[in-house]
């Protein structure tokens, strides 16, 4: 299944309810952001070993046993020889890793397979300038950062490296009793201080209402708090802080799903994002508004596509150009016109 707009080309590298090919990656598509043309990889691995998350099912995609590094190298080559073309690999400015868990966490992801992975990138991807590795911030050790930075730095080509954690929710009570995160403030305050050490770049994932019994209101007012969160880190750790905002969806096996289909959770509109991320203007901090489900979705557990092509359209260029002059407009020409949306 392909589905492709100006923005986003999206490939489902699976059947479901098949085996999946332990030697190619589980799934990846291209995206375009202010720091240019992307790929975000998944490779297929042990899952991820904590797995308790409210409303997160990505860890049922993963191995239920151990895939060694042989067969992550393979699933590498797999994307330099049979993902990616020549102009894509000349394009591409940034890579973004994932194994629907931690890519740092050596128990599933073997230090030997991420460096393979960054020698590949160097020799194949000349102008990629910038890496992104998500992890748990329980697994970024010192020890870790100190090898993969000796292989960005090698050679000619420096690239320069972000990792992405899972925050989800800026409320510290709902995101560790409710949606059950384990993560704690200062926690995630020790890891944003390891990562200025080494002057790297920071990417945390929020989403917009993730569970039930939150006003919508309530949602907004999360992910503002959190805008003022991070940028007080940022600051105090001249720090490079990305905040992006995914929207929630409902997927297969979660309590959030329970919750859905007992009427007991409806999902945010879209119209709340520009809402939301309005408050990280004249801030320290860049956005990226997340509109893909990964396929996760089941049917009726993502916001409705039609009747949202506008707002799409100008949360893809937001992306692109983190001009929040296009958003205030967007949002006045919405207020005039409700369905400006629907076109």
């Amino acid at each position: 299944m392909t589905e492709q707009n100006n923005n986003f080309t999206f490939w489902d590298t699976t059947e479901k309810n098949t085996p999946h090919n332990p030697a190619v990656p589980l799934d990846y598509w291209f995206q375009h952001s202010h720091e240019g043309f992307l790929l975000f990889v998944v490779f297929y691995t042990q899952k991820c070993r904590w797995s308790q998350c409210f409303g997160c099912s990505l860890h049922l995609s993963g191995s239920e046993s151990h895939i060694d590094s042989q067969l992550i190298m393979q699933q590498v080559d797999h994307v330099f020889e049979s993902i990616l073309d020549s102009e894509q690999k000349l394009k591409l400015k940034k890579i973004i890793v994932s194994n629907n868990g931690s890519v740092l966490d050596e128990a599933t992801f073997p230090k030997q397979a991420l460096l393979y992975f960054i020698s590949k990138m160097k020799y194949h991807c000349p102008n990629v300038s910038l890496l992104t590795l998500e992890t748990r911030a329980e697994y970024a050790q010192v020890s870790e950062f100190e090898s993969i930075e000796r292989a960005l730095k090698a050679g000619e080509q420096t690239i320069a490296l972000e990792l992405a954690v899972g925050v989800e929710v800026f409320n510290n009570k709902i995101r560790n009793r409710i949606y059950k995160k384990g993560l704690s403030n200062k926690t995630f305050e020790h890891f944003a201080a390891k990562v200025a050490r080494f002057d790297y770049q920071l990417k945390t994932y929020f989403m917009l209402k993730p569970i039930p019994d939150m006003s919508d209101e309530e949602a907004v007012a999360d992910i503002v708090n959190a805008v003022v969160y991070l940028d007080s880190i940022s600051e105090r750790y001249n720090l490079k802080i990305n905040l992006h905002l995914n929207m929630t969806y409902v997927s297969t096996g979660t309590e959030l799903m329970e919750a859905f289909e007992n009427n007991q959770y409806s999902l945010a509109s879209l119209s709340l994002v520009p809402k939301a991320i309005l408050a990280a203007e004249n801030t320290r901090l860049t956005v990226y508004v997340g509109l893909y489900d990964e396929g996760l979705a089941i049917k009726g557990g993502h916001f409705e596509k039609v009747g949202n092509l506008q707002l799409i359209k100008m949360l893809q260029q937001f992306n692109q150009t983190q001009d929040y002059g296009l958003l205030k407009k967007g949002l006045e020409k919405h207020e005039r016109e409700p369905q400006w949306l629907l076109n």
